[in-house]
């Protein structure tokens, strides 16, 4: 019989696992002694902080992240195959969205391994939810252009889907680079266009708003080195 991958949601905001995550997830980690994590260092702290009893030293913690190869995946899917369940964390949020472990779930998928979801909070469904943005169709884009004049282009591709396909536009930045792209969204967009900035969802100062582009102006809230998803819609 082959191992089972469960994909471990995490917390996106310090000291809210009370708060956030089902029971199930909690168990599911204490059941556990074999993971695959995107950063060990987090990993180990959620893990000990979901399912205290767990003794680290006892556990087998892989990194997989955004620079493991496929080679390096399917040799630490083999114990999986053999026979051993395994748990898949991310930095922050639901493994497999935005995330390395999807490629770790695709290839499970590839050796006939089953793949579980657990329930938890994803930082993309939750600012959606709350942007008041069409939600039956949506796209999620990552990280825009760095070099300012393809970002520039690429903001207008994103407001054109948006306004002719009414389809929410999401995508995310380097947490340093928000009130840049910010500032480009503001030059770059119409003024009619919907904008909403959910950022450090989950916490206790989350914050979320959705205004034109021209009731944005000169009301920018400071996010600088805080997580955040951005919206574009009708």
């Amino acid at each position: 019989m082959k191992g089972t991958l469960y994909l471990i949601p995490t917390v996106l905001a310090e000291d809210t696992a009370a708060q956030v995550l089902p029971a199930q997830v909690a168990a599911r980690v204490a059941a556990l002694s074999f993971f695959l994590v995107e950063n060990a260092r987090t990993a180990r702290r959620f893990i000990k902080t979901v399912a205290p009893q767990q003794v680290i030293e006892n556990l087998s913690i892989t990194v997989i992240d955004k620079d493991s190869t496929e080679a390096e995946i399917s040799a630490a899917l083999q114990r999986v195959a053999a026979g051993q369940d395994a748990g898949v964390i991310s930095e922050a949020g639901c493994p497999g969205v935005a995330d390395p472990g999807a490629e770790v779930a695709r290839l499970a998928h590839r050796q006939g391994i089953r793949v579980v979801p657990l329930v938890g909070p994803s930082s993309l469904l939750l600012a959606l939810m709350a942007s008041g943005m069409n939600g039956q169709s949506f796209a999620f884009h990552g990280y825009l252009p760095i070099e300012r004049a393809q970002r520039a282009g690429a903001i207008k591709n994103l407001e054109r889907l948006a306004l002719t396909q009414h389809q929410t536009q999401l995508f995310i930045e380097t947490p340093y680079r928000n009130m840049p792209l910010l500032e480009d969204l503001l030059i770059h967009l119409q003024p009619g266009t919907r904008l909403c900035i959910a950022a450090n969802l989950t916490a206790p100062d989350e914050f979320v708003r959705t205004d034109t582009v021209a009731g944005w102006k000169g009301r920018l809230p400071q996010i600088h080195k805080q997580p955040a998803v951005f919206l574009i819609g009708r």
